[in-house]
């Protein structure tokens, strides 16, 4: 891996309340490496006054979609982790890292549903699907983690690797593939991997019926998939390859891995009842370095529930996440 051994101007500049805005106005240090040819963006929020103080690296690997980092409005910006990250801050440098060829900053009004970057086709640009595979961000965030573990103000004495959602099966490989992680936060993620959540989703609808049979189509869809698990067709989104590989059950590498690893999800998330299998599961097989949070009643992202199954966004438990994963990083 190539090292750009300074921080740099962003790439693309956005004037915001009439002045050119960087990463460092909003308490963000910004890296740039080189991976493969790649051009990848690291932010690191430190606490304030800290940033050149040595502590361990917390790796934050995001969910899926092709999201800038950083997203603004007329408002302002938008939130860089789902979480605030100052409870993490007091023990960690935390980063987060950009999704392939996909742009630091972004306007609100140029960016497509749930935020993301299309190209002037309205599609995912397409080196960005050519690179959204898992073995891709697992190589890829264990370079970079090496390269954060040469500054001085990272210090070697333990690694914790966090992910939500997709990232959570990017963090459980990535522990699974590099010894020096000591320690590691699975949240929302399906143990039995994407196709589960796909089908346990589609289950569950009032509209699979004996005329419609979406999951029985699911079936059918991930037959297709295994039989082109190398096809690398990106007009349909995510590749075959890509759903292949964040299908294989991430429980196979949690399973083998000695390190403390926290568990976390809602509970009526789509996933819940296969996080909740791994969890009889470890109790039946006496395994000592796993801990499950539970978040009763709350979807994907912590959010509780309306009576008619829409997530309140009203009650926002983000950072009683964040918080929770600070005590058991304390305790363990």
């Amino acid at each position: 891996m190539k090292i750009v051994l300074r921080i740099v101007f962003l790439f693309l500049t956005i004037n915001l309340f009439g002045q050119n805005k960087q990463p460092e106005d909003y308490g963000f240090r910004h890296l740039q490496t080189i991976y493969k040819g790649d051009t990848v963006d690291i932010l690191i929020k430190s606490k304030k006054g800290e940033g050149q103080k040595a502590k361990p690296l917390l790796l934050f690997c995001q969910g899926s979609l092709p999201q800038p980092l950083m997203k603004f409005d007329e408002q302002g910006m938008y939130g860089v982790f789902p979480f605030n990250p100052d409870s993490l801050t007091i023990d960690y440098h935390v980063a987060i890292v950009s999704k392939p060829f996909i742009p630091l900053f972004g306007e609100r009004k140029l960016l497509g549903k749930n935020f993301t970057f299309t190209d002037s086709t309205g599609s995912y640009p397409k080196k960005y699907t050519e690179r959204n595979l898992l073995d891709y961000y697992v190589n890829r965030n264990i370079e970079i983690i090496k390269f954060l573990q040469k500054q001085p103000w990272i210090s070697n004495n333990r690694l914790v690797v966090a992910g939500h959602s997709e990232g959570s099966t990017i963090a459980a490989k990535l522990a699974r593939s590099y010894a020096r992680v000591t320690h590691l936060i699975y949240s929302g993620g399906n143990p039995m991997g994407r196709i589960m959540s796909i089908m346990g989703q589609n289950r569950a609808i009032e509209t699979d019926t004996d005329s419609t049979r979406h999951g029985e189509e699911n079936i059918k869809y991930w037959q297709r998939i295994v039989g082109n698990k190398t096809n690398m067709n990106v007009s349909q989104g995510d590749t075959d390859r890509a759903t292949y590989e964040f299908s294989n059950p991430p429980k196979e590498y949690l399973e083998n891995l000695k390190i403390p690893i926290m568990i976390c999800y809602g509970t009526k998330d789509w996933s819940a009842p296969f996080n909740d299998y791994l969890r009889v599961d470890v109790i039946r097989k006496e395994k000592k370095n796993f801990t499950f949070k539970a978040y009763i009643g709350t979807e994907h992202n912590y959010f509780p529930l309306l009576p008619d199954g829409k997530p309140n966004f009203e009650i926002f438990n983000w950072d009683k996440v964040a918080n929770d994963w600070q005590k058991w990083l304390k305790q363990n």
